[in-house]
């Protein structure tokens, strides 16, 4: 009997285990191993963030749908791999820690002849001083963050009705933070429910950005089919942010916050600030803060992670400039790089570069957005892992049929611009690939007749839908295996 555990029920994590329990659960165990109670459906944090969801509608209980698996679920947080085992075990183990009923502090260990790491980032709001919900600033990333946003912006929204302005800052919080797409559809909503509300007038929107250009989204931005046009995701952006009435300040990264004044330099080397009465600002993501250790119990941290405590897999991460990153330096099927039982799923793996090329002010600060991996991308790269697992179990075999490199996978990404029955609102985006390959596709970095943008009510639906349709899945509802990631 085989033995697989998965740590994180994140998307990428949640994903894993669920085709894991469906084709091994008969003669092998899953464990889920995650310090949170809940699946949260993260893309649809943004419209709590608005208050036109609840927590409790893009949330769901995981001890009951795993029960229903037949998946061995540990609420604990994983604090180290020893990928060796120890001299208890000859078996690799994770340690574990969590709190039992009598509150007491619990240390274990649970073995593994294969481990998932999907742990998903930390949210490093620490990197950037008086960052974060219990600071200054208000974030989207969670559910509960979502919810303390919207609570904090009807009192700017209260202020307006009774004459006073308000400013608004929503972007990016960290001179490296990426996820610039869920700041981007956390603003255009807002602009949508101030003018909804009549209150335009008193309102002054302002996105703050790490990109080089608007449209850039960590990705390197791309060239897109809209309206039989090739458009740069730039004017695309643009475009958006002007119908919207916000304006802009691009290759900025903060440094610090204070009550209603957030610093700045810019890839100009300039040290400015600006004025907020309400601010979002996404923060860095770092590693979960998991460690290694060797059967003698030396530390290989470093041999196991990377600097940002992402996970090393089969990757090209050798230093070399950025006129020589290529499509091939990316992951295929997400195997740790020193041992062959441990893959990284999702967030948790580190990526061999940026997609966006990388800047720096004359300070030495480097202002740049890291790449994505959220939605889509984490889901699919979960299943590919999940899949090479059970084949490996089922055949006795130790080759991977399964392949998901970020440089031949195409993503669609549904940014919601406003929510409403008949004048919601959606930016609907595809990529084929992700990861810019221009040695296949020397003019355009991607396959020009899959990248496409459109915006209007359809995608609004469409977005709408995915949500009901993906916690749907999430739930292992009857038949969800054939929706797809």
């Amino acid at each position: 009997m085989a033995k697989v555990v998965v740590l994180g029920a994140g998307i990428s994590g949640h994903t894993a285990v669920s085709y894991l329990s469906k084709y091994l659960k008969e003669e092998h165990e899953v464990v889920m191993v995650s310090p949170n109670s809940n699946f949260q459906w993260v893309p649809s944090n943004i419209w709590v963030g608005v208050g036109l969801m609840t927590p409790n509608q893009v949330k769901f209980k995981l001890e009951p749908v795993y029960k229903k698996m037949g998946v061995n679920y540990k609420q604990a947080l994983a604090v180290a791999i020893h990928p060796e085992g120890d001299s208890e075990n000859e078996k690799g183990f994770v340690k574990i820690k969590y709190v039992t009923e009598d509150k007491k502090d619990v240390e274990e260990k649970v073995t593994y002849d294969y481990l998932i790491n999907a742990t998903g980032p930390k949210l490093n709001f620490e990197a950037t001083e008086g960052l974060g919900p219990k600071k200054f600033t208000q974030s989207v990333c969670t559910y509960n963050h979502a919810a303390h946003a919207w609570e904090d912006l009807q009192k700017s929204f209260k202020k307006m009705e009774n004459g006073e302005k308000q400013t608004f800052l929503v972007g990016t919080g960290h001179p490296m933070a990426t996820c610039q797409g869920a700041a981007f559809e956390y603003i255009l909503n807002i602009a949508f429910e101030i003018n909804k509300r009549k209150l335009n007038h008193l309102a002054d929107l302002w996105w703050i950005t790490n990109e080089y250009e608007l449209g850039d989204f960590g990705m390197g931005g791309a060239y897109i089919k809209r309206n039989g046009y090739i458009t740069p995701t730039k004017i695309f952006a643009e475009s958006i942010l002007k119908e919207y009435g916000i304006r802009w300040i691009k290759q900025a990264g903060v440094s610090k916050v204070e009550k209603g004044l957030v610093y700045y330099e810019t890839l100009d080397g300039d040290l400015a600030t600006k004025e907020f009465d309400f601010a979002m600002l996404i923060p860095g993501f770092a590693g979960a803060g998991m460690k290694a250790f060797g059967k003698d119990g030396r530390n290989i941290s470093n041999e196991v992670f990377a600097g940002n405590g992402m996970m090393k897999v089969d990757a090209d991460y050798s230093s070399k400039p950025y006129e020589e990153w290529s499509a091939k330096d990316w992951p295929l099927i997400y195997q740790s790089v020193n041992y062959k039982n441990m893959y990284a799923a999702g967030i948790a793996f580190a990526p061999p570069h940026a997609m966006s090329k990388p800047m720096q002010s004359p300070n030495g600060t480097k202002i740049f957005p890291t790449p994505p991996r959220t939605g889509m991308p984490s889901g699919v790269i979960g299943k590919i892992v999940a899949q090479n697992i059970i084949y490996q179990i089922k055949t006795g075999k130790k080759d991977h049929p399964h392949e998901a490199s970020m440089a031949k996978m195409g993503a669609a990404c549904i940014v919601s611009a406003g929510y409403g029955i008949r004048k919601g609102q959606a930016a609907v985006m595809t990529v084929n690939p992700i990861v810019q390959d221009w040695e296949k596709y020397p003019k355009w970095g991607r396959n020009i007749n899959d990248t496409v943008g459109v915006v209007g009510t359809a995608g609004h639906w469409m977005k709408l839908f995915m949500h009901y349709m993906f916690i749907y899945k999430a739930k292992a509802k009857p038949f969800w295996w054939l929706i797809p990631e």
